[in-house]
């Protein structure tokens, strides 16, 4: 997104100007050549993250930076073409500079952007800016997912907010135009995941701008506010839901019920959007970091299944099951004795079990985050729609914790045996705690330390799962089930994922292979599977990562024998943030050759 102000020319010759014209120096001037050539790329970074702010100011909003609260942002087609012509000059850019004499970390950091910019600009290629709508994101959803994330604190913060909402009916034709380019050029989300859409819309047509999720911060409000201010601040907040954006919602309710939905494609398969085999392979290089072929993804997922269905078996002998293994997952998946019937029940387990993580970090952390997470329940609007849980990182100012969300959507179907390896994925030691490490990296340009590359990210949280064995968490079986449960899930992305969208498989082949194999709810299964579909390749990210991050355990454990130290081992691999998979093995390895070996007599 685009701040209107905000234009290509300017930001162009902004960019030229950290880049001389030319680039020979006399040898006497070599070193303050070289101390040029690292202020023009920190400028350059410095200059494209402020660029990117501008152009996302809901992105902004959610990192914490408050200057751009007042807008949504621009969603033309004219501003995608600014965007993509500012990527291709930060290329530029960054290519006249010669990282030869920069130091080593900016060395990395001109590799690890230069990387960034070109699979961005790989991905102009593909159309997929133009699918802007599916059942976990939207439009219609925008107050849903973004009021909670800020901070109504002053005047000006709901002034700002009113001002969004005077915003959203230009934003929304916008879009709608945007989403009937889509339509005209076969860019449209399959029909499977876009049926869940009308009912949410449906949800936010309310009678009165009261009842609106868009209205949610007026109905309580910061009592420092004086009566007077806080009366005239509803009153505007209720006009501008009322004149904008309830008649917004109803033109785009119209225009999806009416035209987007039955044109919708009822093939779920990525391949088959223009060019789509191509834009598949792009996304599985992208989230994985790796040049693995859509075949090789499968094969690795199927190994994987069955190396963890023969972990699952044994397992259900310790626990004295006596069917087979698909009767098992249906004793775990209906069993009373593993769920909660009252949601608030469930939202207090969940926050006992991260105070029983907290204070065992310590045995496999030298180094441990400042910020504080907190465990709340994921917005009733998106609940029926969404995943189990899911992290939201703190802001970039340090003034808002990071958040880990819980899905108390019946209860009766959320089973408990999984809750120790969702937490220690999602908040601690997984998500919150590589996340927050990160954004508290000294003297790293922002796209460092607020960015990342979903192979490392995913793939830690889900190497975080199995931390709990070295923190003494899994002593009850069926919290090992979990654990066992939760790494065939990510298996079965690889197999189900690739299965989906580059050879062919259906929605319920993609639902019935995911049940055979793993105990999951079904209603999880559903909605994990829809996920998949509408956001191809992401889920690639998280079996790829974490084979990678073991692997790089194994060696260091394998080489350094008596010597090894988890606690360093874990400081070293978090130590430079989220990096590409290839870039931190050659890392760690330099890492691993600094610490002698094992031990001799």
């Amino acid at each position: 997104m685009t701040r209107p102000s905000l234009r290509a020319g300017a930001l162009a010759l902004a960019l030229a100007s950290l880049v001389p014209s030319a680039w020979a120096v006399p040898a006497a001037d070599a070193g303050a050549a070289v101390a040029d050539d690292a202020a023009r790329l920190r400028a350059l970074f410095d200059a494209d993250w402020e660029r990117q702010l501008a152009e996302n100011p809901i992105m902004a909003s959610f990192l914490g930076d408050r200057r751009y609260n007042d807008r949504l942002g621009d969603f033309s087609a004219q501003a995608r073409e600014r965007e993509q012509a500012a990527t291709r000059a930060s290329l530029a850019a960054l290519l006249a500079i010669d990282p030869a004499g920069l130091s080593p970390d900016d060395q990395l950091n001109h590799a690890i952007y230069r990387r960034q910019l070109e699979t961005e600009i790989a991905g102009h290629a593909f159309r997929s800016d133009l699918m802007l709508v599916d059942q976990r994101s939207g439009p219609h959803l925008m107050a849903v997912n973004l009021a909670p994330a800020l901070r109504f604190e002053n005047a000006k913060d709901y002034a700002d907010w009113i001002a969004r909402l005077r915003a959203y009916g230009p934003a929304m034709d916008q879009m709608i135009e945007r989403l009937r380019e889509g339509l005209a050029s076969g860019w449209v989300p399959p029909k499977a995941v876009l049926s869940r859409v009308p009912a949410q819309i449906a949800a936010q047509r309310v009678a009165t701008p009261e009842e609106s999720s868009f209205y949610a911060p007026f109905r309580t409000m910061n009592p420092a506010l004086s009566a007077d201010e806080q009366a005239r601040l509803r009153a505007e907040g209720r006009a501008a839901v009322a004149e904008v954006v309830l008649p917004a919602l109803q033109r785009f309710e119209t225009f999806f019920n009416g035209d987007y939905l039955p044109g919708a494609p009822d093939s779920v398969a990525t391949g088959d959007l223009p060019d789509g085999r191509a834009y598949y392979d792009h996304l599985a290089r992208r989230y994985t970091t790796t040049d693995l072929s859509a075949d090789q993804i499968h094969q690795i997922g199927l190994k994987e299944v069955a190396r963890i269905r023969g972990e699952m078996e044994k397992l259900k002998g310790e626990v004295g099951f006596k069917g087979t293994l698909a009767e098992f997952f249906t004793f775990l998946r209906t069993d009373p004795k593993f769920f909660h019937t009252d949601p608030q029940a469930l939202l207090a387990e969940y926050r006992a079990l991260s105070r029983r993580i907290d204070p065992e970090l310590v045995k496999v952390f030298g180094t441990l985050p400042r910020t504080p997470y907190g465990v709340i329940p994921i917005p009733a609007e998106t609940a029926p729609d969404t995943t189990t849980a899911y992290y939201q990182r703190p802001s970039g100012d340090g003034l808002r914790a990071g958040y880990y969300y819980v899905n108390l959507y019946k209860p009766e179907s959320r089973p408990r045996w999984e809750m120790m390896a969702l937490s220690l994925h999602e908040a601690v030691p997984g998500h919150h705690l590589q996340i927050s490490l990160a954004q508290e990296m000294p003297d790293q340009p922002m796209f460092r330390r607020q960015g990342g590359f979903t192979a490392f990210i995913e793939g830690w949280g889900l190497y975080a799962e199995r931390l709990g064995y070295d923190m003494g968490l899994y002593a009850d079986p069926y919290d090992r089930m979990g654990q066992l449960a939760y790494d065939m899930w990510r298996a079965v992305r690889l197999v189900v994922d690739t299965g989906l969208h580059s050879k062919g498989w259906s929605r319920q082949q993609a639902i019935d292979y995911f049940a055979a194999n793993a105990p999951k709810a079904e209603l999880d299964i559903a909605n994990e599977v829809d996920r998949y579909i509408s956001t191809p390749g992401q889920a690639l990210a998280y079996k790829i990562g974490q084979l990678k991050l073991s692997e790089l355990r194994a060696r260091a454990e394998t080489v350094l024998g008596d010597q090894f130290d988890l606690r360093a081992f874990h400081d070293a691999l978090l130590a430079d943030g989220a990096l590409p998979l290839s870039v931190l093995e050659q890392r760690m390895d330099t890492w691993i050759a600094t610490q002698g070996g094992p031990a001799s007599d």
